[in-house]
C-alpha cells in the first residue's frame, strides 16, 4: 500500500510524462481529487479572466482609461415652440424642452385636467382627475363621432368579439356583473324618486 506522499510523487511523475493537466488515477489506488488548471491551461477559452485582477486580465490592453462615452458633451435639445396648451405638473420648474402637441385639452376632460394640475403630483386628487379625465375624453370622443355622421363600432373597439372567442366565461361574468351595477343603481335611484314624493 502506497502512502499520501508517495500517491503525489507518483501524480506529479505521471503529469510529467503525459503533460496533462488532469490526475489519472489507476483503479487500485481509488479515486483521487482532480487538479485544478492553471490559468495557461484556460486562457484558450474566450472571455475567459475577464474578471481577474487588471494585471492579469486578457482584454486590458485594449481598453481605454476613462472609458469610451463617459462625460461626452450631449448639446441640449432646442426647445419646441408651444402652440397649444400644454398641462404642465407645479412641481415642476417650466416647460421640458420636447412635449407632445396631439391632444390638447379641450371640453370638459380638459377642464378636469386643469384641475388636476393645480395639485401636486403626491396629491391622489391629481391622479383620480387624470382617470376621471380619461374617461369623460373617451365619451366626448364618441359623441364628437356621432356629430361627424360616423357610428363607431364600440362592442367592437371593446373587443367582445375576441373575448367572446377566446373567453367566453370571462365576457359572461363581467357582462353580468355590469348588469348588477347597473341594475342596482336603478334600484337605488327609483326608491329615492319614491321617497321624495
Amino acid at each position: 500500500m502506497e502512502t499520501r506522499t508517495e500517491l503525489k510523487e507518483h501524480e506529479h511523475e505521471h503529469d510529467h510524462q503525459h503533460g496533462h493537466g488532469h490526475v489519472h488515477a489507476h483503479p487500485s489506488q481509488g479515486q483521487l481529487q482532480p487538479r485544478r488548471p492553471t490559468r495557461e491551461e484556460l486562457g484558450h477559452i474566450p472571455g475567459w479572466g475577464a474578471d481577474l485582477d487588471r494585471k492579469n486580465r486578457p482584454a486590458v490592453p485594449m481598453e481605454r482609461t476613462p472609458p469610451r462615452f463617459i462625460n461626452a458633451p450631449v448639446p441640449e435639445p432646442e426647445q419646441q415652440p408651444e402652440r397649444v396648451e400644454v398641462l404642465v405638473s407645479p412641481e415642476r420648474p417650466g416647460i421640458t424642452q420636447i412635449f407632445g402637441t396631439v391632444q390638447p385639452p379641450s371640453g370638459l376632460s380638459g377642464v378636469i385636467r386643469r384641475a388636476a394640475f393645480k395639485t401636486t403630483e403626491n396629491d391622489l386628487r391629481h391622479w383620480l382627475l387624470l382617470l376621471l379625465a380619461d374617461r369623460v375624453n373617451m365619451v366626448e370622443g364618441i359623441a364628437d363621432d356621432l356629430a361627424r355622421g360616423h357610428v363607431p363600432n364600440i362592442l367592437g373597439e371593446m373587443g367582445i368579439k375576441a373575448e367572446w372567442k377566446h373567453n367566453p366565461a370571462g365576457l359572461v361574468k363581467k357582462a353580468a356583473i355590469a348588469t348588477a351595477v347597473v341594475g342596482t343603481a336603478y334600484y337605488l335611484l327609483k326608491g329615492r324618486d319614491r321617497s321624495h314624493r
